[in-house]
């Protein structure tokens, strides 16, 4: 009869500490440039930054989407950091890790923004558990030949092995670069891909662009063992409906990728054209390819895969 005692007395200290587990949802953002974040949020010199005009802040007063952002805010007019959402971003140039808010693009500095602000703000509102924001992202990097996955032929791509090894740490060392993560069970929930331009400009690298993609997410599943990971793939959707051929044929492609990928209803396409904006109204007016540095298309963009990802994940996992 002890026996018995002392063994449902373990069973239930076990289950105890189950419960008490903290998890975080850990989400990657990978890509090129535009998941770096190239959105400006408050220069304005009139040479450089076209008067300010497209900026965050320009945005939130003139924007007809402004009424989105007024959670950006908090009541006395600064920028909202979240305690509930952390973001990790290795740059080229530092690390970049901490509360979720403004700044996690790849300048120094907290001037531009990505995709990332409003992707962090609705998982953090959808979750009761932190959030970890993972970006693994470089400018120029094309899916043919840098990004290319393991399981496409040819030699297995640079930055796909260095964002293999960018989540991998930012799961395994998230407690001491982290304090307030430390001892917690990491839980990766998502993937979001937002890339295309760099191949667009090679026959072959348009041709495979979706088959290499399919592969790519195979591949990072498996480096993680999640074979059902939700994944959201972004369009590249500059210059909205003046778009190339070219471009058409990625947006195309991506759009093939997530009919593709298995098991059917795990990955998503999100069309993002509608967000691009005229570079009259955006503080980078020679860069089309940045979106020409529009924060209300980062917000938009940001805006749009994250509820997509909220709609791929499994029902168990919200709040």
């Amino acid at each position: 009869m002890q026996r018995f005692l002392i063994l449902v007395a373990l069973i239930m200290f076990a289950s105890d500490s189950l419960a008490a587990e903290k998890v975080v949802k850990v989400f990657v953002l990978a890509g090129q440039s535009n998941m770096e974040g190239q959105g400006v949020v408050d220069l304005d010199h009139p040479d450089h930054y076209n008067g300010g005009k497209g900026t965050l802040v320009w945005s939130m007063k003139n924007a007809k989407t402004k009424a989105k952002m007024s959670h950006l805010k908090d009541a006395a007019g600064n920028w909202r950091v979240r305690d509930d959402v952390f973001v990790r971003y290795q740059t080229p140039h530092e690390l970049k890790v901490g509360e979720h808010g403004i700044g996690f693009a790849v300048y120094s500095g907290k001037h531009h923004i990505g995709p990332e602000l409003q992707i962090g703000n609705l998982l953090g509102d959808h979750f009761v558990e932190p959030v970890l924001l993972v970006k693994t992202c470089w400018g120029g990097k094309s899916l043919f030949k840098d990004f290319r996955p393991p399981t496409a032929d040819g030699e297995t791509g640079e930055f796909y092995l260095k964002m293999v090894a960018d989540v991998k740490h930012a799961m395994s060392h998230a407690g001491s670069e982290i304090p307030a993560l430390k001892d917690v069970r990491m839980e990766l929930a998502g993937f979001i891909w937002f890339q295309g331009w760099n191949d667009m400009f090679d026959e072959q690298a348009r041709a495979d662009y979706a088959s290499n993609l399919v592969c790519l997410v195979s591949d990072f599943r498996k480096a993680f063992n999640v074979p059902e990971l939700p994944v959201v793939i972004g369009e590249t959707g500059n210059l909205g409906t003046e778009a190339g051929q070219n471009m058409v044929a990625i947006r195309e492609a991506q759009e093939k990728a997530a009919e593709t990928i298995e098991p059917a209803g795990s990955a998503s396409f999100v069309s993002t054209t509608d967000f691009a904006r005229p570079k009259e109204l955006s503080p980078n007016v020679g860069h089309g390819h940045h979106w020409f540095g529009n924060a209300e298309s980062y917000f938009l963009i940001g805006d749009a895969m994250g509820e997509e990802m909220i709609r791929l994940l499994p029902i168990s996992t919200s709040n």
